[in-house]
């Protein structure tokens, strides 16, 4: 039987809560963009939905997750078969993957930006990544969103000042698409789990973390957020889950992750 923790951190919560992402996928590839969603995504792989499959990031598919962080000299890697880079788009193409990226910017269609923000596309005020593979990684399979702060410069008012991805915007469909080849699943927040389950695709709160509520969810967010007449409280890890954690980044790199490394329980 899974006994909840009693102390953990937000990093913890939140890592748990996009593992929970993952369980009914089956045999799928996942991608969890920077270290709490890479965490997340093994630890799924190690308890509830062991059909995952997860990369070294290079060119390997691996029968057991690789920790994080620097590892000892007699570190073997349990490599179960290659994927180079062009297997990986043929994995991307058939649908068979669900990555778990960090936009910059969502906005109420869950549109997502990870380009540039204010002033115009040709003179942006801040320069970043660029699209990278965001079109296609959002037309193509399931996209979970991560954000360590939430706030209202990542969940705009309006369209994003890019729009790196698909989203439930009818305006935006590429040609031949309708609304249910969208796939966009949950959004992972400091203060909550939200997903696309509201009125016309409308941003729904699902979950509020320990000591955190509707409304400062809807306080820290630029467009209105569907919130339901009950709402449930986040999962706590359970000590399986944190032991398992804890030897998947042996070098405790999740408290680095959140500013100030704050607790999973805010209940005062």
């Amino acid at each position: 039987m899974s006994t909840p923790a009693t102390d953990y951190s937000l990093a913890e919560l939140m890592i748990c809560a996009n593992a929970a992402a993952y369980t009914d996928d089956g045999e799928i590839l996942v991608t969890g963009i920077g270290m709490l969603p890479r965490l997340a995504g093994s630890l799924a792989m190690k308890t509830t939905n062991t059909d995952i499959m997860m990369t070294d990031s290079e060119a390997w598919v691996l029968s057991e997750p690789n920790p994080v962080g620097n590892r000892p000299a007699d570190f073997r890697q349990m490599n179960e078969t290659w994927m180079g880079f062009s297997r990986i788009f043929d994995n991307v193409w058939s649908r068979k993957r669900h990555i778990t990226g960090g936009p910059t910017q969502i906005d109420r269609f869950g549109q997502a930006n990870i380009s540039a923000l204010g002033g115009s596309y040709e003179q942006p005020k801040v320069q970043m990544l660029g699209v990278r593979g965001f079109p296609g990684n959002s037309i193509s399979h399931a996209n979970t969103w991560f954000v360590p702060t939430h706030n209202k410069r990542v969940f705009v008012d309006g369209e994003c000042d890019v729009v790196c991805t698909i989203g439930y915007n009818p305006e935006r469909l590429p040609r031949g698409y309708q609304m249910d080849d969208i796939d966009l699943r949950l959004i992972i927040t400091d203060l909550c789990v939200m997903d696309f389950g509201g009125p016309d695709h409308q941003v729904r709160l699902v979950s509020l973390h320990p000591g955190i509520t509707a409304e400062q969810v809807q306080e820290n967010t630029g467009f209105e957020v569907c919130i339901p007449d009950q709402v449930a409280v986040t999962a706590a890890p359970t000590v399986e889950q944190l032991a398992i954690i804890a030897g998947l980044d042996p070098h405790n790199l999740r408290s680095k992750q959140l500013k100030d490394n704050p607790p999973g329980d805010r209940t005062e």
